[in-house]
């Protein structure tokens, strides 16, 4: 994978060649090709030849090209895989996740595709999506699987139909798998994309709330599910140049104080401690990975 930022990832429908070469023009982090929920079974083999013909034809620019392949549990997967593969995305998105083994066994088919292709060992990478009971129980096994993981991802959708359990606005029903998801991914040093915002004719404020609640979690990025999302989402996973200036002062406020043997000092009438410095440190980090020049 080539992407150091993932603010914005689209889904695009694997079996739709217009919205893929919609999605490749946009200015998003990233477009993910969707061989699973997008495309009916009885779709499922026109989509991989889209999505194949798609990847190999389309000038994608910065954007990076994933693609979503259908569950392990489905059967589907593995003729996902060889429907695609020669068409080399940078990555692919596993749903469902639910065992360490399932991501181990996608690894392995990438090894034995890059070396039959002579790419380089370990370039194309893995999304995990944990959407599931199961999956949340395991999620310490599944965030070491394998090398080849990027990112934890959150479904809160799938979620609460495996569980029964009824969405509601607040999200209470998913909240603990949600806090759940981010931390084991930043315990394990991944990326944390959160869930859709699946709620398309409502007023954008409620989607920035929900982007800024993802935020204050500590989550990354965020899924999109329609092309008008993205601006929205990438602007509130990107911190605003008053964050920024605020963050950068801070930080040359430790470094001054930190020469004298000062560790804890006042600025702009609080008192400031390393958690607050590295917190600072992380908004100078997701700038510099959003392209901004900090």
């Amino acid at each position: 994978m080539v992407k150091t930022t993932r603010r914005s990832l689209l889904f695009m429908p694997g079996d739709d060649r217009a919205k893929i070469e919609k999605g490749a023009a946009l200015d998003v982090d990233s477009v993910i090709i969707d061989l699973e929920d997008a495309v009916s079974l009885q779709q499922k083999s026109a989509a991989r030849e889209v999505a194949a013909r798609a990847l190999k034809e389309l000038d994608f620019g910065e954007t990076e090209r994933l693609v979503r392949i259908n569950a392990l549990q489905s059967g589907l997967a593995h003729d996902d895989f060889k429907a695609i593969i020669d068409a080399r995305p940078h990555g692919l998105v596993v749903p469902k996740v639910e065992t360490a083994e399932q991501l181990q066994d996608v690894a392995g088919w990438l090894t034995r595709a890059e070396m039959r292709h002579a790419w380089p060992d370990g370039g194309i990478g893995l999304i995990a999506i944990v959407e599931t009971a199961l999956g949340i129980v395991n999620l310490h096994e599944i965030a070491q699987s394998c090398t080849r993981l990027r990112a934890l991802a959150f479904g809160a959708e799938d979620l609460a139909g495996s569980m029964g359990a009824v969405r509601t606005p607040d999200g209470w029903e998913v909240f603990y798998a949600r806090s759940a998801v981010v931390l084991h991914a930043k315990a394990f040093g991944l990326q944390a994309i959160d869930t859709p915002f699946v709620h398309l004719k409502v007023d954008d404020s409620l989607l920035v709330a929900d982007c800024e609640q993802a935020l204050y979690m500590g989550y990354t990025g965020k899924f999109a599910i329609h092309p008008k999302q993205v601006p929205t989402i990438q602007q509130a996973f990107t911190p605003s140049a008053a964050q920024i200036d605020h963050a950068r002062r801070l930080v040359d406020a430790h470094l001054h104080y930190g020469e004298s043997g000062v560790g804890v000092f006042e600025y702009e009438g609080r008192m400031v401690d390393m958690p607050m410095v590295r917190a600072a440190q992380s908004v100078i980090e997701r700038a510099r990975a959003a392209g901004i020049d900090v």
